[in-house]
């Protein structure tokens, strides 16, 4: 297949798309919002393909309260399954999310389910009958992984990987899998074969993110009761940031990454920046959930590359945290620039809101120097990392059926050797003297969290991220990282202007963002925070982003969320 046209390929695999969605399931003409209409998260109520019950089960419960709704038999497998696969077509069909519909064998696997409940009087799991997305990228036996690359196409995968095995083993029904850009090297969700992935918030004005944007952008529309991504530059963060939901970056080592098709040649993905996998939600207690689950596994049984230590996830650790803000004794760093590219107004007045809500909640808070700390450093390393593997393969299997660059990436991607024994060696001695620093500042500030922007711009246009810094930094650093929306661009926001001296290009691109021609698309856009901790510490990052959720939203903000 790989000598075929790509147009060729696109037609048959889109082909292929439509027939997995049954013809109940699409949006009649006269329902179909015309592309003037920017918010689509009303769809799913107003077209008339989901019953009210159906509506009830999709959007009034979190994942943990469904899967027990399922045990105690107000629902069956069966119709949670319908409900969230009807609403992932529907959501298909506005936003071009989905790659792979899986709904056939996910209501096959429904009714396993329920009559394994109804012989056995036991749940398969604690994700019994939950439908849960899973990122193109995973292997599922008999099912394309093309990560956007039309050479991959109609090469199914001969195995599963062992993350979405577990997942199964749990009770959990995989529906779909869905879109990501082309390559998955790119901060939005674009490709040849399936299109781009558009924003349910508003699909014309704001990025859905990437590469995990085709599963953000589902969660968003309550097409699932939570989605899997991977995370190797802000891939599940800024996703989960733009489409104003919740996303978890674990560190390396706790959540299994093999089975992934990525494009490359097989064993390159140790060489530089390690991805990790983690979840993308609507509400904090959904990734609880999932880890959880992934920590009970005990994944360095089937993955060598999985730390074997018990209780990562599960040790006590939310007390701690609890006492900590009744005494009023927690302590947070802020990262409020990376000393490359100077924040945008809205980014500024929101990390000095929080500050202030912080503050007033007793939360001690400790400015971070980027230049002093390292953090100033992070990017341009992690830019070498990530060229560090080199793309000859890559290109030459994109190039083979004649497939062009998506716009993200044709002024970026260009052929480049795997970097030389010593060159790596540099490299890594770099990153260990940053570790270091930052490491020592943990100590010296005496701080228990970091709190940081995603980015230096509020949610810009399509194909115009910038500055990935502020989240490549924690993959650099392998620390873990979750995102929580804190609030929204402010009408006020828009009168401010831009001062002090440009820094450099990324500083010059991100000050283009802010022209007066762009700004008023950015208003009502969420704006989300990054909550940190210290390597290994999963549990205490989870447990800092629920006291900055709850401690940093305004009055507006916490009503906005309670709609999700």
């Amino acid at each position: 297949m790989a000598s075929s046209n790509w147009r060729t390929i696109r037609d048959r695999k889109l082909a292929q798309q439509r027939s997995q969605i049954p013809k109940e399931w699409l949006i009649p003409n006269e329902k179909l919002p015309s592309d003037h209409v920017l918010d689509v998260t009303d769809v799913p109520r107003t077209c008339g393909i989901l019953l009210p019950r159906e509506l009830h089960v999709t959007e009034d419960y979190d994942a943990r309260s469904l899967a027990a709704a399922i045990r105690n038999r107000q629902f069956t497998a069966v119709e949670v399954t319908t409900a969230f696969c009807k609403r992932a077509a529907i959501s298909h069909q506005l936003l071009h999310t989905l790659t792979e519909p899986l709904f056939h064998s996910a209501l096959s696997r429904a009714r396993f389910l329920d009559e394994h409940l109804a012989s056995s009087s036991t749940p398969l799991g604690p994700l019994h009958g939950l439908p849960i997305s899973v990122k193109d990228t995973f292997s599922i036996e008999g099912h394309d992984a093309t990560v956007g690359i039309s050479a991959l196409a109609f090469h199914p995968s001969p195995s599963t990987a062992p993350l979405v095995k577990l997942l199964l083993a749990a009770g959990a029904v995989i529906h779909c899998k869905t879109n990501v850009p082309q390559t998955m090297a790119a901060m939005d969700s674009v490709n040849n074969i399936f299109g781009r992935v558009l924003n349910p918030l508003n699909r014309e004005n704001w990025t859905a993110g990437g590469s995990s944007g085709g599963e953000a952008a589902l969660v968003r529309m309550r097409g699932c009761t939570m989605g899997v991504g991977t995370d190797v530059g802000g891939s599940v963060r800024v996703p989960a940031a733009v489409n104003g939901i919740v996303g978890l970056k674990p560190g390396s080592g706790r959540v299994s990454t093999r089975g992934m098709e990525e494009g490359r040649e097989e064993g390159k993905e140790n060489v530089g920046l390690q991805s990790v996998v983690g979840p993308i939600a609507s509400r904090l207690d959904d990734l609880a959930l999932f880890m959880e689950v992934v920590e009970k596994g005990r994944m360095w049984k089937v993955d060598p590359q999985i730390r074997a230590e018990k209780g990562w996830w599960t040790r006590p650790g939310s007390s701690l945290m609890e006492q900590k803000t009744k005494e009023k004794s927690l302590r947070v760093g802020i990262i409020y620039d990376d000393g490359n590219t100077m924040p945008l107004p809205p980014i500024r007045r929101m990390l000095g809101q929080l500050t202030d809500r912080l503050e007033d909640r007793g939360v001690r808070t400790v400015p971070i120097d980027p230049i002093a700390s390292g953090f100033s450093k992070c990017q341009s390393l992690a830019n070498k990392f990530f060229s560090a593997q080199g793309n000859t393969h890559l290109l030459s299997l994109i190039q083979s059926t004649g497939e062009p660059l998506i716009p993200w990436l044709a002024p970026r991607l260009k052929p480049k050797d795997a970097v030389s024994l010593d060159q790596l060696r540099v490299l890594m001695a770099q990153r260990d003297e940053i570790e270091y620093r930052m490491l020592a500042l943990w100590e010296d500030l005496d701080i228990d969290l970091i709190i940081c922007p995603v980015a230096p711009h509020p949610v810009p246009p399509p194909d115009r991220w910038n500055a990935i810094g502020y989240t490549s930094a924690f993959v650099l650093l392998d620390y873990p990282a979750g995102v929580v929306q804190v609030s929204v661009v402010e009408e006020g926001d828009l009168e401010e202007g831009m001062e002090g001296e440009l820094r450099g290009e990324w500083d010059r691109v991100n000050r283009a963002l802010w022209h007066e021609e762009m700004k008023k698309g950015y208003l009502g856009s969420p704006l989300a925070v990054q909550v940190v901790a210290s390597k290994g510490r999963e549990r205490w990052c989870w447990e800092g982003m629920r006291v900055v959720e709850e401690m940093g939203r305004g009055e507006g903000e916490r009503r906005t969320k309670s709609k999700l």
